[in-house]
């Protein structure tokens, strides 16, 4: 009894998964237990979730982090399986109450055997061809060993049969007495066993094929991979070539450039180093002749000395007669250099660094100073200005042309055209006009705020021909249809007063002093650009759609004109620092023609501004003034010519004797 109550105990330390004893028993919280490895299969099986489900009740378990390290351990098994591991295997075929100790075990015969047993054992006919394992290879867990069940109400009885409706095995007497009334299947033990193991085979030679399948379908994305690396270092090949190419194009590239930098700075030093030696001859010239001549405190006794001493004075007042050195000729033979810069291939294909871009600046005299109150392109790609004194609109081509002036009975505050050519244009009085393409009055009337209502105004026209009209004195804009009328939109200016306003995709430029407001259609500020106090900013929209500003330091007479994004992020500078001539009225006007030209417009002149990489780099003013080069030799030729004809008049003085 004690034997049998033993194996029932070893039994129940088995675990249900890998039939074996428990190693490391953790409990589920349907109180089933498993080993901590077998538990880890079954919750890697279900991928990355962090349940485990019962095999036994199909209950759910949550497993913390998918760590089944943190379920609960049955202490109370461990300590169980510790104590059945330390007891030592008494024989069963001993027929002796006190029975021996085991040495092995028979898987055919089911009996633990001491050593005489296991000599007798050995030693039977039927019994030789037993698998026997030593007791040692079991201890240690290399080994599992069969059992053989027994019917737990008829102990003495092996269960031989196996019951499908209950799914567990039985005695041939309880399979009689129990499950055959009820209508149950059963079978031999042996038979299930043999379909069980058919059963295992099959889903072995599946999970084989599978695995094949799964392998197979692994070494295709090898092969696959294989060939993407393959590709992969073609390309990367291909691309450390073209770098390399590249490179050595680039450097090509850099050295031309750099030696076109050379080339000018050289230039520009050696016409500097010829006015310095031109200016340094003439102070030794003075120099020499101040010594002769103040040297000689005694008055002259004979001709010769008198005619000597006439003769230095002569020179002498020809040295001092001659003109001061033009101050600005150094600034204008550095103006080529100063006005070139780098301009990079940003946000283009092409190979190469960039260019060297000069700067050619054109200054047109406006017809009547402090004058022009307005600027925009026309439909024919020139440049309309509208003045305030003189009245009506000058119209510029790119080259600083003035081809006509139109509406001359009209003080225009305000310009603008729609999209088939129709002028729009505001006057003194705040009193919006339409005009025709040829500039004839139309009988369209807009009904705006007047000076006393609106203060000063400006407008703008967007792509759908609407007329934006703003007002400084209520900070606001309103809207107005190409058919007149009352304005079918306001817009309220939210802390900023619109002093100069331009049309821009969906949104309004507002420029306000030293800020450029970037708006939408109602009002609300989407982005802002500041810069610092005495700087104010124009804004204009350039051919790429991007944005221009002009920045006029007006203390000194500068102007700045960078691109910036529809965001008002910078993007590069296209006119460094240039001198302007200061205006008394602080109004300009920034807009580009539709050939690539910059116009600036300040209340006396237009500024045309013409970014080329083979330009002359040169300040042309409408009068043409001579390059400092031009003006220094053709001022030296008349001092020579001068001297010459002194020189020969002296000479002849001497001769007659006067």
């Amino acid at each position: 009894m004690a034997e049998e109550l033993k194996d029932t105990i070893a039994q129940s330390l088995e675990c249900p998964v890998c039939l074996t004893t428990f190693t490391d028993p953790k409990i589920l919280s349907c109180s089933h237990t498993y080993c901590k490895v077998c538990l880890e299969k079954l919750l890697e099986c279900h991928g990355d979730d962090q349940m485990i489900r019962c095999p036994v009740c199909k209950a759910d378990t949550q497993v913390p982090h998918q760590d089944v390290d943190k379920l609960p351990a049955s202490q109370a098994l461990r300590n169980l399986i510790e104590d059945v591991k330390n007891q030592h295997q008494i024989c069963t075929n001993c027929d002796s109450e006190n029975k021996p100790k085991a040495v092995v075990y028979c898987q055919d015969c089911g009996n633990y055997l001491c050593l005489t047993c296991h000599n007798m054992h050995s030693q039977w006919k039927n019994f030789v061809d037993h698998e026997i394992i030593a007791m040692s290879e079991i201890s240690s867990g290399k080994v599992s060993i069969r059992r053989y069940r027994k019917c737990r109400k008829h102990p003495k009885e092996d269960e031989e049969c196996f019951c499908s409706n209950c799914k567990r095995f039985t005695c041939f007497r309880c399979a009689v007495m129990e499950h055959k009334d009820q209508g149950h299947q059963v079978i031999e033990s042996a038979a299930y066993e043999s379909h069980h193991t058919k059963t295992i085979d099959e889903l072995k030679s599946k999970v084989e094929k599978k695995q094949s399948s799964f392998q197979n379908y692994i070494d295709l994305i090898d092969k696959e991979q294989k060939c993407v690396d393959d590709a992969m270092k073609h390309c990367a090949d291909d691309i450390v070539k073209a770098y390399d190419e590249a490179v050595q194009q680039l450097t090509e590239k850099r050295e031309i450039l750099l030696g076109e930098v050379k080339g000018k700075t050289e230039r520009v030093e050696e016409a500097l180093g010829g006015m310095k030696k031109s200016a340094q001859q003439h102070i030794n010239q003075l120099t020499t002749i101040a010594e002769m001549v103040i040297n000689r405190r005694n008055a002259p006794v004979d001709m010769d000395t008198r005619a000597v001493f006439d003769t230095l004075c002569e020179d002498l007042q020809e040295a001092l007669n001659q003109e001061n050195p033009d101050c600005e000729q150094p600034n204008k033979t550095c103006m080529k250099a100063k006005s070139s810069s780098f301009e990079r291939n940003s946000g283009k294909d092409e190979l190469g660094l960039g260019k060297i871009v000069n700067v050619v600046v054109k200054s047109i005299a406006l017809p009547t100073k402090d004058s022009m109150n307005a600027m925009i392109n026309t439909p024919d790609c020139s440049m309309a200005v509208g003045c305030v004194k003189a009245h009506g609109v000058n119209i510029f081509s790119a080259d600083g042309h003035l081809q006509q002036t139109v509406l001359k009975d009209v003080q225009i505050f305000a310009l603008g055209f729609l999209s088939d050519g129709r002028c729009v244009a505001m006057d003194n009085s705040n009193t919006l006009a339409l005009y025709t393409p040829e500039f004839m009055k139309l009988d369209v009337i807009f009904e705006t705020l007047n000076c006393d209502e609106g203060g000063i105004s400006n407008l703008t026209v967007d792509s759908d021909d609407l007329i934006y009209v703003s007002y400084r004195k209520p900070e606001k804009i309103q809207v107005f249809s190409s058919a007149g009328g009352k304005a079918v939109k306001e817009i309220q200016c939210h802390g900023y007063v619109p002093s100069q306003i331009t049309s821009y995709n969906d949104s309004l430029i507002i420029s306000t002093g030293e800020t450029v407001h970037l708006i939408d259609k109602e009002g609300d500020v989407k982005h802002t650009l500041t810069k610092g106090s005495n700087t104010c900013l124009y804004a204009a929209v350039s051919q790429s759609n991007t944005i221009l500003i002009a920045m006029v330091k007006y203390d000194e007479g500068l102007v700045i004109i960078e691109e910036y994004t529809d965001e008002l992020k910078y993007v590069r500078n296209l006119v460094k620092e240039y001198k302007i001539e200061k205006p008394e009225r602080l109004w300009y006007y920034l807009k580009q023609y539709h050939s690539g030209e910059i116009a600036f417009c300040t209340p006396d002149n237009l500024y045309i501004i013409i970014r080329g990489s083979r330009g002359r780099g040169r300040f042309e003013g409408s009068g043409h003034p001579l390059s400092a080069e031009q003006k220094e030799g053709k001022s030296g030729g008349k001092r020579r010519e001068k001297r010459e004809d002194k020189k020969n008049g002296k000479h002849k003085r001497m001769k007659t004797g006067e």
